[in-house]
């Protein structure tokens, strides 16, 4: 049953794609903005079959601003077989010649999750379900050259419950305070196929704006595009490190799968920090195109002491179609495995 509805998406998916052509031959005005309405299909370990629909949309804040990037504006409504459900509203908007870059996240989200408990008679998963609600808000601004500096606020409450009692149950809040620096000469921001990200973010949640648990978390990514085939192709490489400092909630600690890495979707490796390093390949043809990525992870701080600084591989392929007719933005489907563990992913953007 599983195989035949992990055919069934991916056979839907691709003829998605496929009808989406038009006839290129006959010259249209580009319009001002780009809607496009994405059936989401997916399946994993933990949340079992997933289903729903992304619309989003492309334009410019300003038409006469010709060196910003255009801005997106979406949303996404998931429900699982095993009963989750997501509601969430994304927006990033770049203005003034890309001197600001401006993001609104909304999240309100029921995970019927798994995690795995060893210090007990007999070390298994336990489920547990947290109903999540979170808001963010942010802005970059350019300091000088290809420098940005920003800040952002997040706020985030969990109600958590715990099968069989195995901890107690939990309605928790967090209030979040992010200062970033990233260092961007990529080509472009959705697609690029040069140049470099790199981004630190230190994000705080301190005792005065009533955090429970004060803590501090660092994030470090550093992201290089490489073209190929005769810039028709694209080798991205990562380096990625999250590292929790201080009294770091449940619903705070790093879990391996996901971006970093896929291949991992039971949400047993989890813990304060955790580093990676992947590559990936990006071969396209048309408005599509296929990729092969792999990688290494390692984490620590885990409530599984042997857990700790093990490695933890993933690799796999992926199918892309881009949706746009004016912009480089691709959605699509990875599958990937890990250590005793597999995932496929739902893509919208790429990975990194």
């Amino acid at each position: 049953m599983r195989h035949f509805l992990l055919l069934l998406f991916f056979t839907v998916f691709v003829t998605f794609s496929f009808g989406q052509k038009t006839n290129d031959s006959i010259p249209k005005k580009e319009k001002k903005i780009e809607l496009r309405v994405m059936p989401y299909l997916s399946y994993n370990r933990n949340l079992d079959f997933m289903f729903g629909a992304i619309p989003m949309m492309m334009y410019k804040v300003n038409q006469n601003d010709s060196i910003s990037p255009k801005s997106l504006s979406g949303m996404s409504a998931i429900y699982t077989t095993n009963k989750s459900y997501v509601l969430a509203f994304f927006n990033k908007w770049y203005l003034n010649e890309d001197k600001w870059r401006l993001k609104f996240f909304f999240f309100n989200g029921n995970q019927n999750s798994q995690f795995f408990v060893d210090d007990i008679d007999q070390p298994d998963f336990y489920d547990y379900g947290t109903k999540t609600t979170i808001l963010s808000i942010g802005g970059q601004r350019k300091i000088f050259g290809k420098f940005y500096g920003g800040l952002s606020y997040t706020y985030a409450h969990y109600n958590t419950t715990y099968e069989d009692n195995i901890s107690p149950s939990s309605v928790s809040h967090s209030n979040a305070l992010v200062i970033n620096l990233l260092y961007d000469t990529r080509d472009a921001v959705y697609y690029p196929t040069k140049g470099y990200k790199i981004k630190l973010d230190w994000s705080t949640y301190p005792s005065f704006l009533y955090n429970e648990l004060a803590s501090n978390r660092i994030a470090f990514q550093a992201n290089k595009y490489f073209p190929t085939r005769n810039e028709k192709d694209v080798i991205a490489a990562r380096f990625y490190g999250k590292f929790g400092l201080g009294n770091v909630a449940f619903e705070q600690q790093s879990t391996i799968g996901g971006v970093d890495i896929r291949g991992y979707s039971e949400g047993k490796y989890r813990g304060a920090g955790l580093m990676d390093i992947q590559g990936e390949y990006r071969y396209n043809f048309g408005n599509m195109g296929l990729v092969g990525f792999a990688g290494l992870a390692t984490i620590y701080g885990s409530d599984t002491p042997n857990f700790d600084w093990k490695l933890y591989p993933g690799a796999g392929v992926g199918y892309r179609y881009n949706p746009f007719k004016k912009s480089k933005f691709n959605v699509g489907l990875d599958g990937a495995v890990g250590k005793g563990d597999w995932g496929v992913y739902f893509r919208i953007g790429e990975a990194f």
